[in-house]
């Protein structure tokens, strides 16, 4: 196995063949960043039958080249800048830089130090996260043409327009406004942009949300299966999570989405404080979720929220409990996906400990101890998830 490294650069890359067992250098190629200059990279890689590809920052300045070489076949393997840093520092020269010694250490440190993460082609999770990103530029392109036009009304209209404003509405309030002299006929005019402008984002948000929809659909998730969860959720969920397997427990899982206390030093008991950390995205994507299901009484999620009530806790508190476990159970319902994908396309992402874990578990229950909710991952299997 030939390892070759690459240090990615906005308009050139170099490439260093180099020998896991003798970390030995075959030689090195510098190319321009061009679709002409990656096929002559690839060309001079042939020479070396059994190959892997360690590309330093391979999510950052290396994506293309990796999505390119990840479309023909090849294997790749990410590599954070910390690491070849790490790698320069401790060889001979006092971490001295250029491109052919990062592409080295990259590869080096993919053979010898275990930093190496593999990279697998782009799939329905990453064209959620990017449908996902396109709908938060959308909304907020709406609710701002919203605030202008809210602006404009105030000033054509005594007491001016709802808050729950719509194109329609909106549309009916404008032509009850008969426009006198210049400055209200500007406002009028500008008021009318503003609707076809609110009815354009309208037309793009739905598009966006029916796009969500059939990628979940054909990635045959179990999370719309959950109360609470629609197609638009369930993008964000998978779409910012990415492979859940990266994962090695819920806790992990917990942690990352910010839903985890953190505990506190005290002199009189174990306290705990709100975790301003993690994916703020997908903290919000679990809050919506365990406000729904509060508001929905045959679910589990009002059983156990009710349950926390009586055990004494604010209506505060007794919502972060419930976050905290629909987030072991969404994780649970995304490994269980994940795995079942597996055994009938074959692996699609990175494998690990958490893909032989426990996958699936119920939604909360009503029961009042902790300790009969669903908890870590245990080394065993278990049956596909319930509804919530």
């Amino acid at each position: 196995m030939m390892l070759i490294g690459i240090d990615p650069h906005k308009s050139t890359h170099t490439a260093t063949a180099v020998d896991p067992e003798t970390n030995r250098d075959h030689g090195s190629i510098r190319i321009d960043a061009t679709l002409e200059e990656y096929q002559r990279m690839l060309d001079w890689a042939r020479q070396w039958p059994d190959r892997r590809w360690a590309i330093e920052n391979a999510r950052g300045l290396g994506h293309h080249v990796t999505s390119w070489l990840l479309a023909r076949g090849e294997k790749v393997v990410d590599v954070p800048p910390s690491a070849t840093a790490r790698v320069r520092q401790l060889s001979r020269g006092a971490g001295r830089k250029n491109d052919r010694i990062d592409a080295a250490a990259a590869a080096c440190v993919a053979a010898l130090q275990g930093d190496a993460r593999p990279v697998q082609p782009e799939g329905s999770t990453n064209a959620l996260a990017l449908l996902d990103e396109r709908r938060s530029n959308l909304a907020q392109a709406r609710v701002r043409a919203v605030n202008q036009l809210h602006v404009l009304l105030r000033a054509l209209l005594p007491g001016g327009a709802p808050r729950d404003l719509s194109a329609v509405k909106a549309e009916q309030l404008l032509e009850s406004v008969v426009p006198v002299g210049p400055a209200e006929l500007t406002r009028h005019t500008l008021a009318s942009d503003l609707i076809a402008e609110v009815r354009t984002w309208d037309t793009k948000l739905k598009e966006n949300a029916k796009a969500m929809a059939a990628l979940v659909a054909g990635s045959e998730s179990r999370l719309t299966d959950t109360p609470g969860i629609g197609a638009v959720t369930a993008a964000r969920l998978l779409g910012r999570t990415g492979n859940p397997t990266r994962f090695p427990t819920a806790s992990a899982f917990a942690q990352y989405t910010g839903t985890a206390p953190i505990e506190i030093a005290s002199a009189d008991r174990a306290r705990h404080r709100l975790s301003r950390r993690g994916d703020r995205q997908l903290n919000a994507a679990l809050h919506t979720v365990a406000i729904t299901q509060i508001r929905m009484p045959g679910t589990r999620g009002h059983a156990y929220y009710q349950a926390k009530l009586a055990e004494g806790k604010t209506s505060r508190e007794a919502q972060r409990c419930l976050k905290r476990r629909l987030a072991d159970h969404v994780w649970r319902t995304m490994v269980a996906d994940e795995r079942r994908r597996e055994l009938t396309t074959g692996p699609g992402g990175q494998t690990g400990a958490a893909t032989a874990s426990s996958a699936a578990g119920p939604t909360p229950t009503a029961d009042s101890s902790d300790k009969s909710l669903p908890g870590p991952a245990r080394n065993e299997p278990t049956p596909p998830p319930q509804p919530a």
